[in-house]
């Protein structure tokens, strides 16, 4: 079925839209909401505070729209990643990370990436579509640990400000109270830098944003990061620090360490230099080997002092914990493309399949 005819995904202004081209009363429109997203109905069938009539009118024209997972892997760690074909040939990924005292998950805003990072799986799998407001929502309602998670990250496949009317309008539903009702404070949004995309997603939600830097020094995020050279980080810290950060709100920053290339004490004060003045947090992170690549990550003992020396230098640095690494669900590791080569050539079944209904086109 078209997109457009799936109910969920869709906000308050375009269920209301919806019935009153078909002539519901206007109240119908927060009903109907109610059901998809506190509730949690798989069919119109069960939206029994509607007519029986309205029900039938509305079953001949749209469903819930609601998909199961194909498939789930399930790391020593705890962590599971969840495979869901959104279309024929197209997949994406979503990393459930359990903790002590929250449970986050990972989902995905495209179905691969157009930013071509050198270190990250998604960038090397390349770019097949935007995914849909219900599609991104999808991957929180129909898994089943929806009901324990504390946090969403949007640091999946893809690059969420690429899609940003979409993000938003998940983020949208997420937050509303005719939503899911969620605290903006429980969802953080990351991206590599995009403008103005980035300045109008400030401007227009409340969540947090964690930005990927991975290097202070232009020529050399270039390298890593071809984005640099359209969105150098000098402009994108300008935005970030023109921006009035209040409410609670918080900004952070990726890095991803690299063995002998941005994990130098050049780096340390480069870094300290440049994010003085935010009240952010800085998260470094292992980097996870991806097939095709001479880089490596950095030791522990480097990654330690780097964060020691940046913190006494005023910026609070902490070190991301590594989950999911043994089932590629790790930071940069998401990408189904490996897993859709492998299933077309030899048509076997997949042997981490957990759901009866799972599928791969032909």
């Amino acid at each position: 079925m078209e997109k457009s005819k799936r109910l969920f995904g869709k906000t308050l202004e375009e269920l209301q839209i919806i019935c009153k081209d078909l002539g519901f009363p206007g109240f119908t429109a927060k009903q109907i909401a109610n059901w998809l997203y506190k509730k949690g109905v798989s069919s119109v069938a069960e939206m029994t505070n509607l007519s029986i009539k309205s029900r039938d009118i509305l079953m001949a024209q749209y469903e819930i729209g609601l998909q199961s997972p194909d498939t789930v892997q399930e790391s020593v760690d705890g962590t599971k990643k969840y495979l869901f074909q959104t279309a024929p040939y197209q997949f994406i990924e979503a990393a459930y990370i359990p903790e002590y005292d929250r449970a986050t998950l990972c989902v995905s805003s495209q179905v691969g990436c157009k930013m071509a990072c050198v270190f990250c799986m998604t960038g090397k799998q390349g770019f097949q579509a935007n995914l849909s407001a219900g599609e991104i929502l999808n991957q929180v309602q129909s898994i089943p640990e929806k009901d324990a998670l504390t946090n969403l990250v949007y640091m999946g496949m893809g690059e969420p400000l690429d899609n940003l009317e979409e993000v938003i309008k998940s983020i949208d539903i997420l937050t509303s109270d005719w939503g899911y009702a969620w605290s903006p404070r429980r969802i953080t949004v990351s991206t590599i830098g995009l403008m103005p995309a980035m300045k109008e997603f400030l401007d227009r939600t409340e969540v947090h944003l964690a930005v990927s830097m991975h290097s202070p020094f232009e020529e050399e995020r270039k390298k890593l990061m071809p984005i640099e050279k359209i969105h150098p980080v000098p402009e994108i810290l300008k935005i970030l620090r023109d921006f009035e950060w209040g409410r609670q709100r918080r900004i952070s920053f990726e890095y991803i360490m690299f063995k002998g290339i941005n994990d130098s004490p050049a780096h340390i004060k480069k870094l300290a230099s440049q994010l003085y003045g935010f009240h952010c947090r800085l998260n470094l992170i292992r980097f996870h080997p991806i097939p095709d690549t001479s880089l490596e990550s950095s030791d522990d003992a480097t990654i330690e002092w780097f964060r020691d020396e940046l913190t006494k230098k005023g910026i609070f640095t902490t070190t991301r914990a590594s989950r999911g690494q043994d089932i590629l669900a790790a930071c940069g590791l998401l990408s189904t493309k490996e897993l859709v080569s492998r299933y077309l050539s030899v048509r076997k079944e997949i042997p981490f399949l957990k759901y009866p209904n799972a599928r791969l086109s032909k």
